[in-house]
């Protein structure tokens, strides 16, 4: 009832103007700014052009810079019809375009003052009128990254549907909505920093619908403060708790990978759509016609690649946040030298906590030709390149979705957020990964690497991760469950109007 409403309200504030059936349906599309969550968002929007949306693809300033400046000041020309990009303003100070915003900072920033340039860009959006003097189509959804619920309030005001793209794993979601019982029960915030290594964190959670013996460890590590008003913790319990007021929720997952939790979630939250791994989109349809890369990649590392047998690359790379301290990065760097493997190294200039990211001479010395290091990369086809037998990762969600969706198994190194809740079940449920302990040192890394590549138990995860490759292709494939869900979203949900109407 309440999405009929709502297009009650959008019909009288906005009158005659949209019934022009000629007219194509128009998708805002609004990441949160962060290399992991523009990624999927504007597969998403590709997905939905192609599906016969005007779509309009709001980045920030600040992102939008620097993906002119990464991958060229030509690089977001429009190849594809009716797509456009906006900029809108975070709220926070200008800073390098080679840097990001602390996360806390950029989460509060957004939350609290991203609203207002909102709305006045859809203003602008619905009142642009063409050369010919005639009016463009008017916005007529909003899809949302989950943690800009505030778009949810600006849709609202125009009449037209929202719904959120979760860009972390359906369990995760689950997870998030449980935090409010966690601080009523008064495990969270947790009661001093003892807690932390005292083993209070292997307490297991046994309550949470569609999740067995959770332990609170694998809970997304913002519950990890002492801190009530700790800004990612309240953050989190807000955006969760709003998220549930969507016309829809999206999910860059399938039905065969987290089954049973979105079967407890269907009762919880609106309508769910798991329309994933959006790592698939272009299998079978036209190539992704602008990248999304903050960082400039390089492309010679495919060619370095392509120099190495099958299977006998290990891939190492932390994500777009993930940060290290020089001693861990230099243990890391033995053990990859030591286990003898070939390996392709991503290093960001900000890898390394408070410093630059140097490397023994050595080092360099004993590994010259078996390995190449890069400042940045398209992950996708490094790992599908079929050198690649292996994938060390921070283990946050796009990186799940692309070792699975390309068949390669993974070592765990979790550092925050949801990536422990990814990496226990890789390890333990999906059977694709295995898990460095949090004392890394240059032994486990040389046994653990060794393991994957030619052990046993690395064999078994190659099968698996093959396993969950021919599912990801069969979810996301014409007629697979991801492709009928996202069907079923654009006309239950971004065309409700117009079905509603017919």
């Amino acid at each position: 009832m309440e999405r009929v409403d709502l297009h009650r309200h959008r019909r009288q504030k906005m009158g005659s103007h949209e019934d022009t059936a000629s007219e194509k349906p128009h998708a805002v599309c609004i990441p949160f700014p962060a290399q992991g969550h523009i990624n999927p968002m504007l597969k998403l929007a590709i997905l939905l052009n192609h599906k016969g949306f005007k779509i309009t693809f709001v980045n920030t300033e600040h992102s939008h810079k620097r993906l002119l400046k990464s991958r060229g000041l030509n690089s977001l020309d429009n190849p594809l019809t009716d797509f456009h990009f906006k900029t809108i303003p975070d709220g926070l100070p200008p800073i390098d375009d080679n840097a990001m915003h602390q996360i806390p900072s950029l989460c509060e920033s957004t939350q609290k003052n991203c609203l207002a340039p909102l709305r006045l860009l859809l203003e602008q959006l619905n009142s642009t009128r063409t050369a010919t003097a005639s009016p463009t189509s008017k916005v007529t959804c909003i899809v949302s990254d989950a943690i800009m619920t505030f778009a949810i309030e600006a849709a609202q005001e125009i009449g037209v549907p929202c719904a959120l793209l979760r860009t972390t794993s359906a369990t995760n979601l689950m997870c998030y909505l449980q935090i409010p019982r966690l601080i009523e029960m008064g495990i969270c915030p947790l009661k001093d920093e003892n807690c932390l290594t005292n083993g209070y964190l292997n307490t297991i959670i046994n309550w949470v619908p569609g999740l067995i013996h959770l332990r609170l460890g694998d809970f997304p590590t913002f519950i990890r403060t002492t801190d009530p008003n700790d800004i990612m913790l309240n953050f989190i319990t807000t955006e969760s708790k709003r998220a549930l007021t969507a016309s829809a929720i999206i999910l860059n997952t399938y039905d065969a990978l987290e089954n049973q939790v979105l079967n407890a979630m269907s009762s919880l939250c609106p309508p769910l759509y798991p329309v994933g791994p959006l790592q698939l989109f272009t299998n079978g349809r036209k190539v992704e016609p602008f990248g999304s890369s903050l960082w400039k990649e390089e492309p010679e590392c495919l060619d370095w690649l392509s120099t190495k047998d099958s299977g006998s690359v290990i891939y190492v790379n932390f994500g777009s946040i993930a940060c290290m301290n020089s001693q861990k990065f230099i243990e890391l760097a033995w053990g990859l030298c030591n286990s003898g493997k070939n390996f392709l190294w991503i290093i960001r200039e900000d890898l390394v906590e408070g410093e630059a990211a140097v490397l023994p001479r050595q080092f360099k010395e004993e590994t010259e030709g078996r390995g190449f290091l890069a400042g940045w990369c398209d992950q996708e086809k490094v790992l599908n390149h079929p050198s690649v037998g292996g994938f060390l990762t921070h283990c946050g969600w796009n990186s799940i979705g692309d070792s699975l969706s390309s068949g390669v198994p993974i070592i765990c190194w979790p550092f925050f957020g949801d990536q422990f809740l990814n990496c226990r079940y890789a390890c333990s449920v999906w059977g694709t990964g295995m898990e460095i302990g949090n004392n890394v040192n240059r032994v486990e890394v040389e046994s653990v690497v060794r393991e994957l590549m030619d052990g046993v138990k690395g064999k078994e995860m190659k099968k698996r991760a093959k396993e969950w490759k021919e599912r990801a292709e069969e979810a996301f494939g014409v007629g697979g469950s991801s492709w009928m869900n996202l069907d079923k979203l654009v006309k239950e949900v971004l065309l409700f109007k117009e079905n509603n109407r017919k």
